[in-house]
């Protein structure tokens, strides 16, 4: 008896961590064209059958990622809509006049520019739309393949790695901030000058990895005028002011009572009117924006997503997986804040490279949630999850969604990495950045308080 009140707990973890790991294979390699979302919710299903979740987890469950979920498509909505009016292609091509003909000059430009689109669209938009553009721009350049490499993964490392400043740069942010509820002005007070130490760290090691690849000079008469890139002037234009709104609501989201999704949803809403104004004012049955395309491309399953993976998670804290996680942050508490610190970063970011960041994201949120912590390394270890969620994941293939989805572009185009050559410059790249981030993040902390 005594043998079997022993195995029991051990047997029910065992069979959530298989659960969880049969569906993050088939969220990754998607047999049948079955989609993230249905094959998360198929492992939600088998949890559910398997007694290791209770319809009772459900609503939890979905109380935590609806308002991020929601956001992250309304963002991916605003993203799409703006690249068909063509504003991030002119953007592109003026910061590639700006390199002035110098190949170094334009590698590091072109980093600068994901990453402030992975702030402001977050991680998978600026991957999705910046990716084909820059390889488009290369192809014109005429840069030979190791050159084309080298700026690819480049933007593919900084979409992720840029992606910590603002509440919205990440569906890990939103789902991290809204869990222990930080407002999107208390989350950037914070995270914002550490992604600055983030993008700068990136910028060093990117190049001194890329350098002898980069091409000492190119042609600028070689690309087109930016102006040419703009093919809807009025949603072109009519981007700017919405942004600016939406930067603006961020801000007023919280003392106004509103969610995140709200905001982001309205924005959303402004360009697809604005999009589709050949309908309603000329009554023309095409418009230069296909929009109801474009809706249709956005990444819908995402809900069903997030919805499964999560209840397959919280059968990983029924079963106790979290306990033992947070067995671990208490003892990395008694070693002190500057080694609590980076450990726990160091360990999510780990965990993110090995089951995918956004479980990893929610498992270390309820780990520290259900963890006795002191005050200051609580508020440490929820910023160090953010940085190892999204930082760790650069290290594997399957780390977060916007490296699959990178992948995924990639081989669209004919050029194929394999995930030991993948693996072998994602590590080298990650943690030196990660190291200083977290640094970054524990002084800064240490300077607040």
């Amino acid at each position: 008896m005594v043998e079997l009140g022993y195995l029991r707990p051990r047997l029910e973890m065992f069979t959530a961590i298989l659960i969880f790991a049969a569906t993050l294979a088939l969220v990754v390699w998607k047999p049948r064209d079955l989609g993230i979302g249905w094959s998360a919710l198929l492992g939600a299903v088998v949890a559910l059958a398997a007694g290791v979740i209770s319809l009772a987890d459900v609503p939890v469950v979905w109380g935590i990622v609806w308002d991020a979920t929601f956001t992250f498509i309304a963002l991916i909505v605003i993203s799409l809509i703006l690249d068909a009016a063509g504003f991030f292609e002119w953007a592109a091509l003026h910061v590639a006049r700006w390199g002035r003909g110098y190949g170094h000059w334009l590698f590091l430009l072109i980093v600068l520019l994901t990453a402030v689109v992975a702030a402001i669209f977050a991680n998978d938009g600026a991957v999705l739309i910046l990716t084909p553009l820059v390889l488009e721009m290369l192809h014109a350049l005429r840069f030979r393949p190791a050159a084309a490499l080298a700026f690819v993964f480049a933007v593919g490392f900084m979409a992720d790695a840029a992606s910590l400043p603002l509440m919205i740069s990440n569906l890990t942010n939103i789902i991290v901030a809204n869990y222990f509820g930080i407002s999107f002005a208390d989350y950037a007070a914070v995270m914002a000058p550490v992604n600055v130490l983030a993008v700068l760290a990136s910028l060093a090691v990117l190049w001194l990895f890329f350098r002898k690849d980069l091409p000492p000079r190119f042609e600028v008469s070689a690309l087109p005028d930016p102006a040419s890139g703009i093919h809807d002037i009025f949603v072109f234009k009519a981007g700017w002011v919405v942004l600016a709104l939406l930067m603006a609501g961020y801000f007023a989201a919280r003392p106004l009572g509103l969610p995140v999704s709200v905001v982001a949803g309205a924005a959303a809403l402004l360009l697809v009117l604005a999009a589709l104004r050949e309908h309603f004012i000329r009554k023309q049955p095409n418009s230069v924006i296909p929009v109801l395309t474009l809706l249709r491309e956005a990444p819908w399953q995402i809900v069903l997503f997030s919805l499964g993976m999560y209840l397959v998670v919280f059968g990983l804290r029924n079963q106790g997986f979290t306990a033992e996680l947070g067995g671990i942050l208490e003892w990395l508490d008694g070693q002190g804040f500057w080694a609590a610190t980076l450990g726990a970063g160091f360990l999510f970011a780990l965990l993110s490279a090995v089951m995918n960041n956004l479980p990893t994201v929610m498992v270390a949120s309820l780990a520290i949630h259900d963890t006795h912590l002191s005050a200051l390394t609580r508020e440490a270890m929820i910023y160090a999850n953010v940085i190892g969620c999204n930082l760790g994941p650069k290290m594997t293939p399957l780390g977060s969604l916007a490296t699959l989805l990178w992948l995924h572009v990639l081989e669209t185009r004919g050029i194929r990495i394999g995930w030991g050559q993948y693996c072998r410059v994602g590590v080298v790249l990650t943690l030196p950045v990660l190291l200083v981030t977290l640094l970054g993040l524990t002084a800064w902390l240490m300077m607040l308080r």
